[in-house]
């Protein structure tokens, strides 16, 4: 099946006057202020005002607003959670200003209506507008050395995905180079999954990529590490870009070792969405900045059995997008925050992050009922280099099915290890039942699922809800 060809991708000037905004201040006395420009103040401000006195989508949220004589961060925190089931309740015209004509957008090719693959809840159709998810990458790169250094909106770039995310589809026939270029992009991927790549496939991506160069190679790590794997046996040469940035699903530690078994290129992690445009980036010295030009972010703890404070779930308020109000809209991720806010890279300004911790989606919990981050899950299997891939499923609340991928022959010693280990995460009394595949494939979305729970978890209830 062919399909068009989508550009939605996902992956600070300090000179400017500063203000220190205060955040609200939790009873765990985590850190509570933030350098910001004003503009970040005046951003925030002008996003609010006109969703709550302008949108249908809000006009329920208008009770919960203390006022305009309430600091700006007093009033977002008064406001609920936008989730994918409201925009689907309110889509499109509750989201856009009365000055735009949505029908004449799409009739100019202003805009266009893009769906998501759906990785938490359900896909969801947004409004896209490419000015402002051009200005918001932009401004992400200054984030980073190394994309600061060559990323200039005309390099090249190629792009390792799965093209149900962004790019071209093609499962029954073979694409041409020239067919999956699109401007400075090269699509090294047509087949939906990974099952489908052989040999000559994946020659075929490296024969690419020495041909084409590019500065920046973007990937989902679940596929740069499979060719990785490959390549690592047949120790063929392959071009090393000047930066490889990992999109779309979360970086496991087992990737990143597979990955760099091959690549020299330094490797970052750009963190955003379809809605919210580029939210985080991760600089050269590991931690992950706030690109505050572009959006807003609140942060939830969770309570403190549950891993906070420094682990809670974010809320990003876009900037920039004359189109498309989003308002502390929930995009599924749980993070943790750098208790210092420090960070050796010299970039002190904005909300820093140690880590993203992993989708909401991805949680688990201890047969004693803690949550238990897609991280901390991942940290304990991926201490096993003989493990090429993995997926956890808890069943109920002490029954774990956990699949492994493993060259290894003597599996037993193997699985062994693993519950043993998972054990000491999850609880000694945990029940974990370990099968071996071949393959593990991609979620429907497209995307891979490391960790999830088969019964619903509601991250409302975990979340700190004193103040």
């Amino acid at each position: 099946m062919l399909a068009s060809v989508c550009l939605c991708k996902v992956f600070c000037s300090l000179t400017r006057k500063t203000a220190k905004i205060k955040m609200p201040s939790y009873k765990n006395k985590m850190k509570s202020s933030y350098l910001y420009p004003q503009s970040y103040r005046d951003n925030s401000l002008s996003v609010l005002n006109t969703a709550l006195q302008d949108l249908a989508a809000y006009r329920t949220w208008r009770v919960f607003d203390p006022g305009p004589s309430f600091p700006v961060e007093a009033r977002y925190a008064a406001l609920p959670a936008l989730t994918k089931k409201d925009i689907r309740a309110h889509f499109p015209e509750g989201f856009v200003p009365p000055d735009k004509n949505i029908q004449q957008g799409l009739a100019n090719s202003e805009i266009e209506f893009v769906k998501t693959s759906g990785s938490i809840d359900i896909a969801v159709t947004n409004i896209w507008y490419q000015p402002w998810w051009d200005a918001s990458e932009k401004s992400s790169w200054q984030l980073n050395f190394h994309s600061a250094r060559i990323a200039s909106g005309s390099h090249r770039e190629a792009i390792l995905v799965n093209p149900m995310n962004v790019g071209i589809i093609s499962d029954t026939k073979p694409l041409t180079m020239s067919e999956r270029t699109l401007g400075r992009f090269l699509y090294l991927n047509e087949r939906t999954s990974p099952e489908l790549w052989d040999a000559t496939y994946m020659d075929r991506m490296v024969a690419e990529l020495n041909l084409y160069q590019p500065a920046i190679l973007e990937a989902n790590p679940s596929l740069l590490a499979k060719l990785c794997r490959y390549l690592a046996v047949k120790s063929n040469p392959v071009y090393q870009p000047g930066l490889i940035i990992f999109t779309y699903e979360y970086p496991a530690a087992f990737h990143l070792r597979q990955i760099k078994q091959v690549f020299q290129s330094p490797l970052a992690s750009s963190y955003g969405s379809t809605e919210t445009g580029y939210v985080f980036m991760q600089c050269e010295a590991g931690k992950f900045h706030h690109n505050y030009e572009s959006c807003r972010v609140d942060f939830q703890p969770l309570k403190k059995e549950h891993g906070g404070p420094a682990v809670g779930r974010i809320l990003v308020t876009p900037f920039h997008n004359p189109w498309y109000y989003l308002l502390r809209f929930y995009v599924g991720d749980l993070v943790r925050i750098d208790k210092t806010n420090l960070c050796a890279c010299g970039r002190d300004h904005g909300m820093i992050l140690d880590a993203i911790e992993g989708r909401t989606f991805s949680a688990t919990l201890t047969t004693r009922g803690k949550l238990v981050t897609l991280r901390e899950a991942d940290n304990v299997v991926s201490q096993f280099p003989e493990i090429d891939e993995y997926k956890i499923e808890q069943t109920d609340l002490k029954h774990y099915d956990v699949n492994l991928v493993s060259p290894l022959k003597d599996k037993n010693r193997l699985s062994n290890q693993v519950t043993a280990a998972l054990r000491e995460l999850y609880g000694s009394d945990a029940f974990i039942a370990i099968s071996y595949r071949e393959i593990i494939l991609p979620e429907s979305s497209g995307k891979y699922c490391l960790a999830k729970t088969t019964f619903p978890l509601d991250i409302e209830g975990y979340l700190e809800t004193t103040f």
